[in-house]
């Protein structure tokens, strides 16, 4: 990702929060964002498990 593509996403998501906002909201904000690009990236690149596989491993009912 490039530096001026992630500013421009930086800019549109302290735009459209709410005027009082905290740093905690903002930051909380950016981890979501990052952690949801990161799983599409994690499935674009079939870097994923699924779903049946991990509850066999850790014994949960399906």
């Amino acid at each position: 990702m490039s530096t001026t593509f992630a500013k421009d996403q930086a800019h549109q998501l302290v735009d459209k929060m709410p005027e009082n906002s905290t740093w905690d909201d903002l930051i909380y904000e950016i981890y979501v964002h990052q952690v949801i690009e990161e799983g599409l990236s994690d499935s674009d690149n079939c870097r994923t498990k699924d779903v049946r596989d991990i509850r066999t491993k850790y014994g949960l009912s399906e």
